[in-house]
């Protein structure tokens, strides 16, 4: 059997056809071959059509199964991950009332703030695990107070998953995982969140119908079946924000594992049994995959949402898209670790929560126009990114979660030896890289869904190990001098 895995993201759709029985990836595709439009009508904002990212799923869907000469008979199961805390509202009819407010906007920030302190600060991150910030709750109030009219016509509401799955089977439904990430899911009454929706004004009814996040979500209509290429009937058996389904794709689920990723955004996500919270809320905890009421499985969050995106601005407007990422990283690799003395602050994507919803946005600082050029500015992106990831790190360290081995998928910024290299050196801890990323966990995930296979031991068989990198000693001292003078730079702005 064949399982077929998606990975919604804010850049891109990707789609990856999976054999089951060798845990082999046949084919992958992705659309579009540019990044999608993010719409910003005002500075803070981010917008995307969710039509766009049914249209663009269609077309990886339909290069991925020529790739793999797949036929539309043999795909078993489906599997979607998708970019977290967006915001999608449909009418009774199923219809987009309005583009989606994706994860990176944040004009909501100011509601959840204020939720958070008349809700009560203790009260709020003790039920869940959270202050409503800038998750998805509060950006459903920010529709109700600025679009009054089109708030009333709202039948559900829906996280970006939901709204790919209800294209699929014609079933508007979500998960916990997907009402924990939006801030939804109060975890001490395991159950929708009370206080927050009699807070925000919501109805109950406004909440989409509970499945379990593995397990027959619904099935491919005819129609569905038609725009895709596939046949009908096949089971939607697996759903979850990118981030949960990354650490599944590394086979991250038990207690003090830890993945990250870094894409658009960069992400460290590491796997705890204990209820803890960070008292400011600069990182998160959310329902895993494996979230049961009888057993813990919380996934703290750091995100850092300038990222793969300040990447691909610098190959813009610095490399002129003239260079490829690989030789971007070649002329990194040519400056010394500390880039003689530049820092970036990646932070020029919205507010970032790990600097408690701040927008300082991106910073240069060191520049000397004397000595200085592209390649300072390369390898101190990348540099700036991964000091970001250890100021989180530090973060959940004090909530007991300390990186010794980090997982991720060979892909994106990893692909970089100067970012792999940085993140062991500043972290102390191992860098696993593995040969998968979101849509082959989300097909390995289809089929443990399905019943396919018997757990996740047997789903996990095929998921090869490509390399391994150690922290390194003679460079450790360098990178940590890099870290404090970034640091320096940081504090001027928070």
């Amino acid at each position: 059997m064949y399982l077929l895995g998606f990975d919604v993201g804010s850049s891109s759709v990707k789609a990856s056809v999976l054999n089951g029985e060798t845990g082999e990836i046949v084919s992958s595709a992705f659309y579009p071959k540019k990044e999608m439009t993010i719409t910003a009508k005002q500075a803070g904002w981010a917008e995307q059509e969710p039509s766009g990212w049914w249209e663009n799923l269609k077309l990886a869907t339909q290069e991925a199964m020529r790739g793999g000469n797949v036929s539309a008979e043999a795909i078993g199961a489906i599997g979607i991950s998708y970019q977290m805390h967006g915001l999608v509202l449909v009418d009774k009819h199923q219809e987009v009332l309005r583009p989606s407010i994706i994860w990176c906007d944040s004009r909501a920030s100011e509601i959840g703030q204020n939720a958070f302190e008349t809700l009560g600060e203790e009260r709020c991150l003790a039920d869940l695990l959270n202050s409503p910030g800038n998750f998805t709750a509060a950006k459903l109030k920010w529709v109700k107070d600025n679009e009054p009219e089109l708030f009333k016509r709202i039948d559900k509401f829906m996280l970006p998953g939901d709204y790919i799955a209800m294209k699929m089977t014609g079933e508007v439904r979500t998960t916990i995982s997907g009402l924990s990430e939006g801030i939804f899911w109060n975890f001490r009454e395991n159950g929708l969140s009370e206080m927050l929706m009699k807070e925000f004004g919501f109805e109950d009814n406004l909440a989409a119908e509970l499945v379990p996040t593995f397990g027959i979500q619904g099935l491919v209509t005819d129609k569905a079946a038609k725009e895709l290429g596939i046949k009908s009937g096949i089971p939607v058996a697996y759903r979850a924000g990118d981030q949960p389904n990354n650490a599944l794709s590394l086979n991250v689920l038990q207690p003090g594992e830890i993945a990250t990723t870094a894409g658009t955004s960069g992400v460290v996500y590491g796997v705890s049994d204990t209820v803890k919270y960070d008292p400011l809320s600069r990182v998160n905890t959310f329902a895993h995959v494996n979230h049961s009421e009888e057993a813990n499985r919380l996934g703290v969050l750091l995100c850092i949402n300038g990222t793969g995106i300040l990447n691909s601005w610098l190959n813009r407007h610095v490399g002129n898209e003239t260079l490829s990422y690989p030789e971007m990283n070649a002329l990194a690799a040519q400056v010394p670790v500390g880039s003689d003395g530049v820092s970036v602050l990646p932070f020029g994507n919205g507010a970032e929560r790990v600097l408690a919803n701040k927008e300082v946005g991106a910073q240069i600082s060191g520049l000397n126009f004397n000595i200085h050029n592209r390649k300072h500015l390369f390898r101190a992106a990348q540099e700036g990114i991964v000091f970001s990831f250890r100021y989180g790190m530090d973060i959940m360290k004090e909530m007991g979660i300390d990186a010794k081995v980090i997982r991720a998928g060979k892909a994106n910024m990893f692909l970089s030896p100067v970012f792999r290299e940085t993140l062991a050196n500043i972290s102390g801890a191992t860098i696993e890289l593995y040969n998968t990323d979101g849509s082959v966990g989300a097909a390995r995930g289809a089929g443990i869904g399905a019943g396919y296979y018997s757990g996740f031991e047997e789903a996990f068989s095929g998921l090869k190990r490509l390399e391994v990198v150690e922290p390194d000693s003679n460079k450790k001292e360098a990178t940590e001098e890099a870290y404090k003078k970034w640091l320096d730079v940081l504090n001027r702005f928070i």
